[in-house]
C-alpha cells in the first residue's frame, strides 16, 4: 500500500511540474498559455505542501498533539468558547485569511503579467500565508485562546505587547483601507450588488440558528442551504437592481464606507 501511496505522489510531482512548465512558456513557449494549466499547477503544488511541508511543520515545528483539548473544550462557555465541526472552522479561517496580500497583491504583480500574480499566490501561500496563520493559530490555542498582542504581552513583557498591538492595528486599518476602497468603488450606485451582500446577513443567521437549534451538526445540509440562498439572492439582486426599489440600495461612497464598517 505505501509504494501505491508513493506512486501517486510521483505522478502528482511529475503532472505539477509539466503544468508549471507550461506556465513558465517552458513548453511550447510561442502559444498562449491555456488557463487550466494554472489550475492544475497550483492545485498540485498546494497539495503536495499541505501533504509534506505542512505535515513537518506539524510533527517538528509546532508538534501536535492530538491527545490536548483545545481551548473550545477545556474553557466551552457556549460564547467565546465552544466545540465546533472542523469544516465549519475551515471555512471561518479560510474567509479570515483573504486579507490585502491574496487579494490586492496579485493584482499588483499582474501588472508585469500573468505570472508573477501567480508565483504570488503559489509561493506566498505556501511559504508565508499558510505558515504563519498556522503558527499563530497553534500559539493561540496553547495560550487559551489569547491574541497575538496579549501572546507577545505575556511572554515578552508589556512594551513588546503594546507595539505588538499597535502594529496589528496599524496593518489591519491598512489592510481594511486597501480592500474598502476596492469594494466601495464597486458597489457604489451599485444596486445589485449591495443588495446581495446586505443579504448575506440574515443568510449567515438562518444558517446558524439552524445548526445550533433544528439540526446540531448538520454541516452539510446546512451549507446546501446557505448556498442555495446565496445564489437566490445574486438572482433576485439583478431583479432589485431593474425595480424601483434600486434607490434604497444605491449609495454614495462616503455613505458605503460607514456601511462597510458596521458590516464589517
Amino acid at each position: 500500500m505505501k509504494m501505491v501511496y508513493r506512486l501517486l505522489w510521483a505522478l502528482l510531482s511529475v503532472l505539477g511540474a509539466v503544468a508549471l512548465a507550461h506556465v513558465a512558456g517552458l513548453v511550447n513557449p510561442h502559444e498562449k498559455v491555456n488557463g487550466l494549466w494554472l489550475v492544475v499547477a497550483a492545485a498540485c503544488i498546494y497539495v503536495l505542501a499541505y501533504r509534506f511541508y505542512g505535515r513537518w511543520l506539524a510533527r517538528h515545528v509546532v508538534q501536535l498533539d492530538d491527545t490536548r483539548l483545545t481551548p473550545a473544550v477545556r474553557l466551552n462557555d457556549g460564547v467565546n468558547f465552544h466545540p465546533t465541526n472542523r469544516v465549519v472552522l475551515f471555512g471561518h479561517h479560510f474567509a479570515a485569511i483573504a486579507g490585502a496580500g491574496p487579494l490586492l497583491g496579485p493584482v499588483l504583480a499582474a501588472q508585469f503579467g500573468f505570472l508573477p500574480g501567480f508565483l504570488w499566490l503559489v509561493i506566498g501561500a505556501v511559504l508565508a500565508g499558510a505558515v504563519q496563520d498556522f503558527i499563530i493559530l497553534v500559539a493561540s490555542m496553547r495560550r487559551n485562546g489569547r491574541s497575538l498582542p496579549e501572546i507577545a504581552h505575556d511572554e515578552l513583557g508589556s512594551i513588546t505587547g503594546t507595539a505588538t498591538a499597535v502594529a496589528v492595528l496599524f496593518i489591519v486599518v491598512v489592510a481594511l483601507a486597501g480592500l474598502g476602497f476596492a469594494v466601495v468603488n464597486a458597489l457604489y450606485h451599485n444596486a445589485w450588488g449591495t443588495f446581495t451582500i446586505a443579504m448575506t446577513i440574515p443568510i449567515g443567521f438562518i444558517m446558524g440558528f439552524y445548526l445550533q437549534k433544528f439540526r446540531p451538526g448538520a454541516v452539510a445540509e446546512v451549507s446546501v442551504i446557505g448556498v442555495v440562498l446565496l445564489i437566490a439572492a445574486v438572482l433576485f439582486g439583478r431583479v432589485v437592481g431593474q425595480s424601483s426599489f434600486a434607490p434604497w440600495f444605491e449609495f454614495e461612497r462616503p455613505t458605503l464606507v460607514w456601511l462597510l464598517g458596521g458590516y464589517g
